[in-house]
């Protein structure tokens, strides 16, 4: 949020520099992103300046054009080319001078030397919107006769600057999410720091009703959405600009005024935290609000003109005929302030948070005021801010209040009761603070010591707009943030305990060796979040979406669910960067998966065998994962290479690369093809056990189009839990070198098609699992001179006795018997 520094000075007072405000609201909690200087007209009209035309005469090449001579005020005369209808020798104008910047929106463009037409110019006479100034750009600004030649312009249009301090708002302090709130608590800080200040604010003593003449009934049907309710009506109004003073408050924190009544609302939410809502008095039908909620599925045309289907726990304001606004979120299409209203109603309202944040989640919609009420606003707070707005709009709007003020609160907010005890806060702070400074600084926040106890501790009555604070922790973190977290010693002595190195360590140290191997093999490391969109596994077979992990309160559509699978978040990251002309690439990324279990979750709402009611939480299960993502040319634009596209074989060798850094030995895997919903081809890693260590192949053309992906992807899902277990067991060790040397035999075995190079290789370790030290597939041949249905594979075999030499007898029975095997089991015959 914004704040400005003027205005923060309307309500407490202080001498110190905006630097030093920023510094201490930090410290007190509301962190501050930075400090900005601020004009209320953009560029602050640096280098220009109140000039007079000394002469004035036409162009000699331009029918519309004029050639001044302008005093500046110092320095010559200067000549200057214009082309305003209006412009005439003696008048005082607003001149930009060489090296003044002119702004239009967001671009700016700076006075230089130039030539128009054939004439030199040095400066420009400038209208009002050039200047930012007003809308009239039909001629030059002409000023008064006794402006002053050489005054700078910001000088004489009394322009003021001002400092913008942007506050980080955290969820819990919503307090804070006003100027006022800001305020309250900077002049708790400037009390405890020892300066003098007061808290003020306008009085609202001088609101009275004019007349009776614009009645409007509320009716609340539902008061658990709305609490408080309230309204007054304005009529006779004038719809039109707002004055300076409140279009420079609202600029300086970044809103663009619209007219006086909008600009009012917005004023009233931005100073006090009070969101207002203005509806035209004359579209309240019969004139009655009506606070309810519609059917499901009512259509709605919301202020932005897009047509919504309610829920029926969408909390509206209505009229006796149809809703007016959706509360507390965003107003109608057909209710709100035009430029022809004369009659308004003012709504001022407290909205139950939940029913708020779950309408907005629900349309995703922001605004300002969903921003506070689903956070929780002040509920005493809604006559005090109607009252002031009614006032402003009376002021600024002209008009008669014409009803008294219609407040339905049937049930009061009470103020929160906390029994704090010293011994308790003692122990949480590791200090033992002086009674009087605590009790002092609570009574400082707004909150009400009902009975103080030196040695014991405090009653509070905490006012209901601090929602943060209900429990005696939270009172802690009050004292604290006021008192200064570094105004807490810290013991010198460190206390340290004897760990042994668990699963844990091993697993981060494994991450750190696998993340080093992968990112020399060229692979980049992303980590993307693990809510994801519920919809992109609607009709995965083998991530079924009953599985997923649903958040109750999802920030958006797109973030309604946990990842069961890390395929789609590696898909997005390849996204975004072929966008952006990335096309060749890489990635791998640690996460967790998440799954839920219907079943299990029924099952557990039986009572236990103890009688004792079950964990619910055992219904929800996770591990970890490792993914891989190759996609594009694994080589290209080399000399000494010709482009290469990546493929399944490059992934599956970074794969059993991984496998051979944990430790996880080739034989002792099974690998299986198969396809599902994720890959439109694959191969699966199996422990002798049967449970899957790994995945990978090519990423369904679904997924890809779902993702925006227009080319290839090869993706290698590694269940990380499962592999650490596999080799828990593993340990490093050295041996010397082979002392006798290896023998190469190669046969070529023509087979049925459907035979596999891993039916091949695990039949010969099944043979002789000895001495033979790799089973290599060098060649596969398929066509013409061979039988039909049939394929070759030309296969290596190296032996290896590591403690004798191999003699050709022993040799010769060891391949007698892989042929033998190979002619008997797999129906193999030699070539």
């Amino acid at each position: 949020m914004n704040v400005s520094y003027k205005w923060l000075k309307e309500y407490v007072d202080f001498d110190l520099t905006p630097d030093e405000v920023a510094a201490a609201l930090t410290s007190v909690g509301l962190e501050v992103d930075g400090v900005e200087e601020v004009q209320s007209v953009k560029g602050g009209l640096k280098d220009i300046v109140v000039g007079e035309v000394l002469t004035c005469v036409e162009h000699p090449n331009s029918d519309h054009l004029h050639v001044t001579t302008v005093n500046q005020g110092s320095g010559d005369p200067v000549q200057i080319v214009c082309g305003a209808p209006n412009v005439a020798a003696g008048q005082k104008v607003v001149v930009a001078t060489i090296g003044a910047k002119i702004y239009e929106g967001d671009e700016s463009f700076t006075i230089k030397p130039s030539k128009l037409r054939g004439v030199e110019s040095f400066g420009m006479l400038c209208s009002e919107k050039e200047l930012g100034l007003g809308n009239d750009h039909s001629g030059i600004m002409v000023l008064p006769a006794d402006a002053v030649p050489g005054t700078p312009a910001a000088e004489y249009f009394h322009l003021e600057s001002d400092f913008v301090i942007e506050v980080d708002i955290t969820p819990n302090h919503s307090d804070a999410c006003s100027h006022w709130g800001v305020a309250r608590d900077f002049y708790a800080w400037l009390l405890q720091n020892g300066y003098k200040t007061a808290l003020h604010r306008p009085d609202v003593d001088g609101f009275k009703v004019d007349n009776q003449d614009l009645k409007i009934d509320i009716d609340v049907q539902n008061t658990e959405a709305c609490p408080r309710y309230a309204g007054v009506s304005i009529k006779g109004v004038t719809v039109k600009e707002s004055p300076d003073w409140l279009k420079n408050k609202l600029t300086a924190i970044g809103l663009h005024p619209i007219n006086n009544i909008v600009d009012i609302t917005n004023y009233i939410l931005f100073a006090y935290g009070q969101p207002l809502h203005s509806f035209d008095a004359d579209k309240i039908k019969g004139g009655k609000v009506v606070v309810k909620t519609m059917p499901e599925g009512t259509p709605f045309v919301t202020l932005d003109g897009i047509e919504r289907k309610l829920s029926e726990r969408d909390l509206m304001i209505c009229n006796t005929e149809e809703p007016m606004c959706m509360g507390g979120v965003f107003g109608g299409l057909d209710s709100g302030i035009s430029d022809s209203t004369k009659n308004v109603f003012l709504e001022s309202a407290y909205f139950h948070p939940t029913w708020i944040r779950k309408s907005a989640r629900r349309h995703q919609l922001s605004t300002d005021a969903s921003f506070r009420f689903e956070r929780g606003i002040d509920p005493n707070g809604t006559l005090y801010a109607l009252k002031q707005a009614a006032m402003l709009v009376k002021e600024l709007a002209g008009g008669t209040i014409s009803m008294d003020i219609k407040d339905v609160y049937p049930s009061k907010i009470e103020n929160f009761k906390i029994d704090f005890e010293f011994d308790y806060a003692d122990r949480l702070i590791g200090k033992t603070l002086d009674r009087k400074v605590m009790k002092s600084i609570v009574e400082n926040l707004g909150i009400t010591v009902e009975s103080f106890d030196e040695k014991s501790g405090m009653k509070l009555s905490v006012p209901p707009f601090r929602v943060d604070v209900q429990h005696p922790c939270d009172v802690v973190e009050e004292i604290l943030r006021i008192y200064g977290y570094n105004n807490i010693d810290f013991d010198k002595s460190v206390k340290s305990s004897l760990t042994v190195q668990g699963e844990v360590d091993r697993s981060h140290k494994l991450q750190d060796l696998v993340s080093e191997q992968l990112v020399g093999c060229g692979f980049n490391e992303i980590l993307n979040n693990s809510l994801t969109r519920a919809a992109y596994y609607d009709g995965l077979e083998c991530c079924p979406p009953e599985k997923l992990v649903h958040v109750i309160n999802p920030l958006s559509a797109d973030l309604n669910v946990l990842r069961e699978n890390m395929v789609f978040g590696g898909l997005e990251s390849l996204s975004h960067n072929i966008r952006r002309q990335s096309s060749d690439l890489r990635f791998f990324e640690f996460g967790k998966c998440y799954y839920f279990d219907g079943v299990k979750r029924e099952a557990l709402k039986e009572p236990g065998k103890d009688g004792e009611p079950q964990n619910p939480l055992r219904a929800y299960s996770e591990d970890y994962h490792l993914g891989l993502w190759i996609t594009g040319q694994r080589v290209s634009g080399s000399w000494a290479h010709a482009d290469e596209k990546s493929s399944v074989y490059e992934l599956k060798a970074y794969v059993e690369n991984v496998f051979k850094r944990i430790g996880l030995a080739q034989n002792a895997l099974q690998i299986e093809e198969f396809d599902n919903a994720i890959y439109s081809c694959g191969l699966r890693y199996k422990l002798r056990s049967g449970k899957t260590v790994a995945e990978l192949g090519l990423v369904a053309r679904a997924l890809l189009k779902a993702t925006d992906v227009e080319q290839p992807v090869y993706y290698a899902d590694i269940n990380w839990d499962e592999l650490l277990k596999a080799t828990r067991k593993v340990k490093t060790s050295f041996t010397d070198l082979p002392k006798y040397p290896a023998v190469c035999r190669d046969l070529a075995l023509l087979v049925d098609k459907s035979i596999k190079f891993s039916d091949i290789e695990k039949l010969a370790y099944q043979t002789e699992n000895k001495i033979l030290k790799e089973v290599t597939l060098f060649d596969v041949y398929e066509g013409k001179n061979l039988e039909a249905g049939k394929k070759s594979y030309a296969v290596s075999f190296l032996l290896q006795d590591e403690s004798q030499t191999l003699n050709d007898a022993r040799i010769e029975k060891v391949m007698n018997n892989m042929i033998n095997a190979m002619q008997s089991k797999l129906d193999a015959k030699l070539r």
